[in-house]
């Protein structure tokens, strides 16, 4: 008999369990056990039913169960414990207050707008789908944990990214699930009439969308959350904010406006709500949100300003961080195209966002040729300070964009860097936290550096500790194969096997990312029969676990997934080799504690950072790596294992020589060690190579870290810049002008002579002074207009300056610049003089891509 309705029935939350509410709307439970445990110990069966979320368990616990915890003094102490603890947290002073802000003069002020496409928080919010999410998720963690004034931005998906399975041949299947707001730890955002706040956006044809904003609470951190599936929108509009990374690239062109310019206006309009400041400096995690910084060059210019000062003051406040150190990985639209939505009635003057000169405006991302958008240009273009997020990847990116800055050597393209972290909190296994509180106290170490107590801990404590979470590895491995093989097609009863796959005490490698094929998924499969020898050998078994999603629409890259299932499906080694669909927060968690060796072999350089690795060396992982991304500038032999980089242009012979160096290590120095256990069991070896990395390594791989350098060297420096402006209204305009009459006058700079006193037949004694003096013309410039320099330096191979040292000269009363220095190391150094501008406004000579030399 069918229903002639049906209807939800719900529980309500009794008045003495009310902060249950409270505690589950602020993520921070989500980093802090023992208010997950709080939780779970209300209803265990409904709290894993509801995937561990909070917000959509407690409607579903009985009216019983919430009655009886409502009269348990013991529950309600443990409820209000927590609430005093979250109020404690929120209230307290913390590192930015304490030192950032005093240390660096500033007066605290500062104030960050954080935009990401995507966070990965918790899979309770499903609005990730891999390392870029993850990362800006940790970044929101430790800016609460360190009082970073910080509000982020990003998009609330009605279906988010795709769950994943397999078909019966091993083929990625994507399913997309509907994100409820009322199951989401999110809340609308209020204005002044009770209404949910929203913003709007102009679209060509007229339309005018408008934007929901919700808000997550992220410990300190307001997490604000654009929706178009508003009643107002057609359908198409609603449809904006559908999917992440779906669709075509207008589809793409849309969201991208939608995060930047609603971005900005929905920033604002909830910083007028709350009453906080309205942001100085803003962040843009990659190139998705570079609309953002047009829509802020508007409102300057709205104000008044004319488009060049409007520039000027939004680059000072400005950050761009790149993610990706291959062009492919950057959004690039047709210029046409994206002019069509600036400039929808060809007038010149955008409509989307009012006052801004759409070619103006195009010009800031255009490339050579004009034919094409680059998201990436106009970050770098839109930003006074950029990096990318390894010391390896900083050098990649300054030589990608090095036309950018016309002139300069690669190393002085102004993109620095910073190396990515991740938060320990989220990361670290429970009997992992156990042991570092055991010889690091149970404190806030997200400002502690020293982590050298770790090398108290014992082998019997980290060898019982560490065989623990391989056998909670290889449970969880063994119901995900099982679930997987029911939605491929198996038969339960024929799928007995998979609860005896894998083997608690055998060598245990993780490899988990997203499938692409830059990051060789199959590299391990160079040699089959290789590979099978050593994951069956009787008296040293290895095993491998492997998860992650492929890009819906990267077919290499699924084929490269299959090609591993096949292998596990086909070649006797499916109790040795594990792959484990819908990688998400969850398994991750369990995957990187339980793994022994953390596995990562992409094409160097091609990894920009990569932070999975991080989080297994945190459990007490060592790292297997090439040496690229953040292993690249922290690899330790004491610590880990580094796969040698051939030095071939193939790339087939390439793959084949790292492959074998991978086994070579593999079978000649990692499992030999693992198995070499003592009577009691054991492992001295391996375990002194934990603790060398949990010494070493883990201190350097925290999120703390990652935003203690972005505050000190990006978000400080930006605000003192963003001040200056607003602290001198005709700033704008005079380096305006300045900058102007610089590039006007910049054909006019010469150096016409170079003279270097002390020097005998082209050689010089090492100690020795010598004076350097140089006949600089200057045209209409003033001295002050510019920096002439000495660029000293060994020759390298291609009779170029490397590693130059700079040393500024200075005019003397004859006219001539001068000055002098002294060579102390013998060899080849060659010397020129080269005059670049210089401004207080600038943060890099680069800047203008204006340099002579003589």
């Amino acid at each position: 008999m069918k229903p002639l309705s049906t209807i939800t029935v719900a529980s309500d939350l009794p008045d003495a369990l009310a902060p249950l509410r409270d505690l589950a709307l602020n993520l921070r439970w989500t980093w802090r056990r023992q208010a997950a445990d709080l939780f779970r110990s209300l209803d265990p069966a409904v709290f894993a039913a509801s995937g561990e979320n909070p917000i959509a368990m407690l409607p579903q616990v009985s009216a019983g169960r919430l009655a009886e915890a409502a009269r348990d003094e013991s529950f309600l102490a443990r409820m209000r414990a927590e609430v005093g603890d979250l109020r404690t947290y929120l209230d307290s002073g913390r590192w930015f207050q304490r030192t950032a802000a005093g240390a660096q003069g500033s007066d605290g002020g500062a104030s960050i707008a954080y935009f990401s496409m995507e966070f990965g928080i918790t899979p309770t919010l499903p609005i990730y789908s891999g390392g870029l999410g993850i990362l800006a998720g940790d970044h929101l963690k430790s800016a609460s944990d360190l009082g970073v004034p910080l509000t982020a931005v990003g998009l609330l998906y009605q279906w988010g990214y795709f769950s994943q399975s397999l078909d019966r041949s091993g083929w990625q299947q994507e399913e997309y699930r509907l994100n409820d707001p009322a199951e989401l730890p999110v809340e609308p955002v209020l204005d002044g009439a009770g209404e949910q706040l929203t913003v709007s956006v102009s679209l060509p044809g007229g339309r005018e969308v408008a934007i929901a904003v919700w808000t997550a609470q992220v410990g300190r951190v307001p997490l604000l959350l654009l929706d178009t599936n508003v009643g107002s929108n057609d359908e198409q509009a609603r449809q904006i904010t559908d999917r992440l990374y779906g669709g075509d690239h207008e589809h793409r062109i849309v969201q991208e406006i939608v995060l930047g310019i609603g971005g900005v206006r929905a920033v604002e309009a909830y910083s007028a709500l709350v009453g906080a400041p309205a942001p100085t400096v803003f962040h843009l995690n990659e190139g998705h949100a570079g609309f953002s910084g047009l829509e802020r060059v508007g409102r300057r210019m709205q104000s008044g300003a004319g488009f060049s000062e409007a520039v000027a003051e939004v680059r000072a406040g400005t950050v761009f961080t790149t993610h990706t150190p291959v062009p492919a990985g950057i959004d690039r639209f047709d210029a046409s195209q994206l002019r069509s939505y600036l400039d929808a009635d060809g007038s010149g003057l955008s409509h989307l966002i009012p006052s801004l000169p759409v070619e103006a405006a195009l010009a800031l991302g255009i490339e050579e040729g004009g034919d094409v958008f680059n998201m990436a240009q106009l970050g770098f273009r839109i930003a006074q300070r950029s990096n990318g997020v390894a010391k390896l990847h900083g050098a990649v990116s300054r030589a990608m964009f090095q036309d950018l800055y016309p002139g300069f050597d690669v190393p002085e393209v102004p993109i620095g860097s910073v190396t990515n972290g991740v938060h320990r909190r989220t990361w670290i296994s429970a009997p992992m936290d156990d042991l570092y509180k055991k010889a690091l106290g149970d404190v806030d170490i997200s400002s502690l550096t020293d982590w050298s107590a770790l090398s108290t801990l014992t082998d019997h404590e980290l060898t019982e500790t560490r065989d623990g979470l391989r056998a909670d590895l290889v449970a969880m491995a063994r119901r995900h194969v099982k679930d997987s093989w029911l939605r491929r097609g198996a038969d339960e009863a024929e799928l007995a096997w998979t609860d005896h796959i894998l083997d608690p005490n055998a060598l245990t490698i993780g490899f988990a990312r997203r499938v692409s094929t830059y990051k060789r998924l199959t590299l391990m499969l160079s040699d089959p029969e290789r590979l099978k020898r050593i994951l069956l050998d009787p008296e040293r078994p290895v095993q491998i676990v492997v998860a992650g999603k492929s890009h819906p629409a990267d077919r290499p890259g699924k084929e490269f997934l299959q090609q591993l299932v096949q292998f596990a499906d086909d070649h006797g080694v499916r109790h040795r080799i594990a792959f484990l669909p819908d990688y998400d927060i969850r398994m991750a968690s369990v995957l990187i504690a339980g793994s022994d060796v953390w596995l990562n072999n992409p094409i160097r350089p091609e990894e920009a950072s990569g932070t999975s690795g991080m989080k297994a060396v945190l459990n007490g992982s060592l790292t297997f790596s090439v040496s690229d991304g953040w292993w690249d500038e922290m690899k330790d032999d004491e610590a880990g294992w580094t796969i040698p980089t051939a030095q071939v242009e193939d790339q087939a012979r390439r793959d084949a020589i790292e492959a074998d160096a991978l086994y070579e290590i593999l079978e000649q120095s990692i499992v030999p060690l693992f198995h070499e256990r003592d009577a009691r069991g054991m492992q001295h070896g391996w375990m002194t190579k934990v603790r060398s990395s949990l010494v070493k390594v883990a201190p350097r791989i925290t999120a703390a870290r990652m935003v203690r350098d972005y505050v000190t060297d990006l978000y400080l420096p930006a605000a003192r810049a963003a001040s200056a402006f607003v602290a001198d209204p005709a700033l704008a305009g005079e380096f305006t002008a300045w900058k102007a009459e610089v590039q006007e006058a910049w054909s006019q700079v010469a150096v016409r002579e170079v003279i270097l006193e002390g020097v005998q037949e082209g050689t010089v004694a090492a100690g020795s002074e010598l004076t350097l003096v140089a006949d600089v013309e200057l045209g209409p410039l003033r001295d002050t207009d510019v920096l002439v320099e000495a660029v000293l330096g060994e020759i390298g191979a291609e009779d170029e300056i490397i590693e130059p040292q700079l040393i500024p000269l200075r005019r003397g009363e004859d006219g001539r610049w001068a000055a002098r220095f002294a060579l102390s190391a013998p060899g080849r150094v060659g010397c020129t003089v080269r005059v670049t501008p210089q401004h207080p406004v600038l943060a890099s000579r680069a800047e203008l891509g204006l340099v002579t030399t003589a």
